[in-house]
C-alpha cells in the first residue's frame, strides 16, 4: 500500500511503547497530576502544533503525569482501545535536553493502541484527556518492570507531550454491503467487526482505469486531502487472488497515513479522498497508480493490478 519506506516514522510509536517498557509502579495522586516531578518542567506552544519544554538542570528520576488541558471532543481512551494522537519526545540527560521524535515531524498524527506495553503512567494521562486535550509526562526508569530498574542507569528520563485528537469508534465499516459492480470481483460482509472476504480469482480481464466503488455507504464527513485517515485494509492481485498485504491479517490494528499528498501509492491517494468516513471502499488500481513497472516486493509485479477492500474509520 505504502509508497514509500516509512520506517522513521514508524520508529516513532515503536519508540512511544517501548522506550521505557510496560508495567511497573508509576506514581498516583489527583486527577490530573501524579507526582511533583512534572510540575518542574513547563511547557508552550498551541495544542496542533510542536511543543516547547524549559527543564530543570536536575534530572526527575520519579515518573508522573499531569493533564495540561482536559479536552473537549468524545471520549477518554482507556486500556485496549485505539487512541489517535500527535505526540513530542525529549530526551533528559542532565547536560541537554534532545529531541527524541516527534509526530508533527513525521507527517501528522498515529494510532496508539493502550495496551501494557505503554507504560501506566501515560495511560493515566490517556485515561483523563479527551480529543482536543494535552498531558505532559515524565516516563523515569520506575515506569520499568521491578526487575529492569536495578539494572536501569539513572539520568535517562524521557519527557512526552501528548496532544490528544481523538478516539476512534469502531473497528470496521458498519452497514450492508451492496454489490460492487466490478466483474471478477467478489465481497463477502459478515457485519460487525468481522473481517470482510476479498476475492479476485477471475479470468475477467482488469479494468485500465482506476476503479473506486463504495460498498458500504459511511455517515461521517468526506475525507479532505491533507489529512490523516485510519483504516483497516485488504489487498490482493487481479485474477491470482494472492493477498499480499491486509491489516485483518495482522491482528485487525488499523494503520493510519496522510492521504492526497503522495504518502501512499496514487490509486489510494485518489479513490479515498472525498469517501465519507464510515465506508468500505473497493479500489481497483492499474499498475501506473500503484507500484508502477518495478513491482513491489516478491508477489508484485510490474503488470499487476490491485485490488484493496478499505475501510475508512476515521479521519482528522
Amino acid at each position: 500500500m505504502r509508497r514509500r519506506s516509512m520506517a522513521v516514522l514508524a520508529a516513532v510509536p515503536l519508540m512511544f511503547a517501548a522506550a521505557c517498557g510496560s508495567g511497573g509502579d508509576a506514581s498516583t495522586g489527583a486527577s490530573t497530576s501524579a507526582g511533583s516531578g512534572v510540575t518542574e518542567l513547563q511547557v508552550t506552544g498551541e495544542i496542533g502544533a510542536k511543543p516547547n519544554v524549559s527543564f530543570p538542570a536536575k534530572v526527575v528520576e520519579t515518573s508522573s503525569y499531569k493533564v495540561l488541558t482536559p479536552g473537549t471532543t468524545g471520549e477518554a481512551a482507556k486500556l485496549g482501545t485505539n487512541v489517535v494522537a500527535n505526540f513530542t519526545v525529549f530526551a533528559w540527560d542532565g547536560k541537554e535536553n534532545k529531541l527524541a521524535g516527534s509526530t508533527y515531524d513525521e507527517g501528522g498524527p498515529q494510532v496508539i493502541t493502550l495496551n501494557e506495553q505503554v507504560p501506566e503512567i501515560l495511560r493515566k494521562g490517556f485515561a483523563e484527556t479527551k480529543g482536543g486535550g494535552r498531558f505532559m509526562s515524565v516516563v523515569a526508569k520506575d515506569a520499568l518492570p521491578k526487575e529492569q530498574q536495578a539494572q536501569a542507569p539513572a539520568g535517562q528520563s524521557q519527557v512526552f507531550v501528548v496532544d490528544v485528537v481523538g478516539v476512534p469508534e469502531g473497528n470496521a465499516a458498519q452497514g450492508t454491503a451492496t454489490d460492487p459492480g466490478v466483474a471478477g470481483v467478489k465481497v463477502e460482509n459478515p457485519g460487525g467487526e468481522t473481517a470482510p472476504k476479498l476475492t479476485t480469482k477471475t479470468k475477467e480481464k482488469a479494468p485500465k482505469e482506476l476503479v473506486a466503488k463504495t460498498v458500504i455507504k459511511g455517515a461521517g464527513p468526506e475525507v479532505k486531502s491533507g489529512q490523516s485517515i485510519l483504516v483497516q485494509y485488504a489487498g490482493k492481485i487481479w485474477g491470482s487472488d494472492v493477498e499480499f498485504d491486509s491489516s485483518w491479517s495482522r491482528g485487525g490494528q488499523p494503520i493510519m497515513f496522510q492521504i492526497g499528498t503522495g504518502k501512499v501509492i496514487k490509486g489510494w491517494d485518489q479513490g479515498l479522498v472525498g469517501v465519507p468516513v464510515g465506508s468500505r471502499v473497493l479500489l481497483s488500481i492499474p499498475p501506473d497508480l500503484g507500484y508502477g513497472k518495478a513491482g513491489s516486493g516478491d508477489k508484485i509485479k510490474g503488470t499487476d493490478t490491485l485490488v484493496f477492500l478499505v475501510d475508512v474509520l476515521a479521519a482528522y
